[in-house]
């Protein structure tokens, strides 16, 4: 007679455990060591508290709505430019590789890569530029994000994820201050992302040719998509590994930036160029109708109006996709034909 398995769930979580205690490096945050969530709750009996985030944020409606988000071109003719939802899948992919490679939390790495973008506006750094410059508070995607998964998810409730997550997504830019090794893989994996793939569809559109890009760089990844990010990744884990730090050696962190300023000098200026009036116009008139009268706000937002009325328009216009934000202006402003 066949003997049946051990199904208990929490061994299953235990051995997860187990095997970060035996394989992670020392400077990896443990499943079983996180600070915790804002709110106490009843364990999950087989997945890990970082497990548990990954598919909140995976099922949540913000990381739904990222699909019909622009990334860097709007409303692209053609089925294979990046949005929103593309890039945080392959900040995730490229996250989960360093993280593997430098034997870091992979589901940690996952979770704040899947949620860094949940809180970006519609008509991608143009919209968040507009926000910024009419809100008085300004307006930051990466703070936006937090505030995604804190308050304005599950009908206001939040996702309640662990305080690794949250300051991940917090801290994923430039400027900000990554608080674990997990956190930096994935604001190295964002650059990667972004700077490999925009190559990508700003060749597809014409924008510039595969000959076009910085000598030095090419020399330093490669000519190719795959090429690069390997090349990064490979790179990185050199110079990474058994190391309380996550760095680029100093000679392709020259070359990434040399291709980060080119891309902007040669393509987002350009692509922005094209969107920003347009994109301006509307999300200005929106933020104007709104701001005028909180009372037609989504019944999600008009509590925060009750107090901040600028901070609930901000929540409401980020939220949208491009085509959302398109028809509820030309619902709201375009004279419909016999109309009066």
């Amino acid at each position: 007679m066949m003997k049946e398995k051990n199904t208990n769930c929490d061994t299953i979580k235990e051995t997860t455990y187990e095997k970060e205690r035996r394989y992670l490096s020392p400077f990896a945050v443990h499943s079983e060591n996180t600070q915790g969530r804002e709110r106490e709750e009843a364990p999950c009996p087989m997945r890990t508290e970082f497990q548990r985030d990954r598919d909140r944020i995976v099922y949540s409606k913000s990381f739904l709505r990222l699909k019909n988000k622009t990334q860097v071109f709007f409303a692209p003719d053609g089925d294979h430019y990046m949005s929103r939802l593309t890039h945080t899948l392959d900040v995730s992919q490229i996250a989960r590789a360093l993280a593997r490679s430098l034997s870091l939390n992979e589901d940690l790495a996952e979770a704040i890569a899947l949620g860094h973008d949940l809180g970006h506006t519609p008509f991608g750094h143009i919209g968040e530029r507009v926000l910024a410059s009419l809100s008085p508070a300004g307006f930051k995607h990466n703070e936006q994000s937090l505030r995604v998964v804190d308050k304005l998810e599950k009908d206001g409730r939040g996702l309640n994820l662990t305080y690794e997550v949250r300051s991940g997504i917090l801290n994923h830019t430039p400027a900000g201050k990554p608080e674990t090794l997990e956190a930096e893989v994935v604001r190295y994996a964002d650059l990667i992302a972004y700077i490999n793939h925009d190559i990508e569809d700003a060749i597809r559109a014409g924008y510039l040719t595969a000959d076009e890009l910085p000598k030095d760089a090419v020399s330093a990844f490669g000519r190719h998509t795959s090429e690069r990010i390997n090349t990064a990744i490979t790179d990185i884990t050199r110079e990474s590994e058994g190391q309380p730090y996550v760095r680029m050696s100093a000679e392709r962190g020259r070359a990434l930036n040399e291709l980060r300023s080119f891309m902007f000098e040669h393509v987002y200026e350009r692509a922005n160029k094209l969107i920003q009036e347009s994109a301006e116009r509307m999300l200005k008139a929106l933020y104007t109708y709104f701001t005028e009268q909180p009372e037609t706000l989504p019944d999600l937002y008009r509590g925060t109006a009750q107090t901040d009325v600028p901070r609930a328009v901000c929540d409401y216009l980020s939220s949208m996709t491009d085509r959302y934000a398109i028809n509820l202006f030309k619902e709201l402003f375009v004279p419909r034909e016999g109309s009066v």
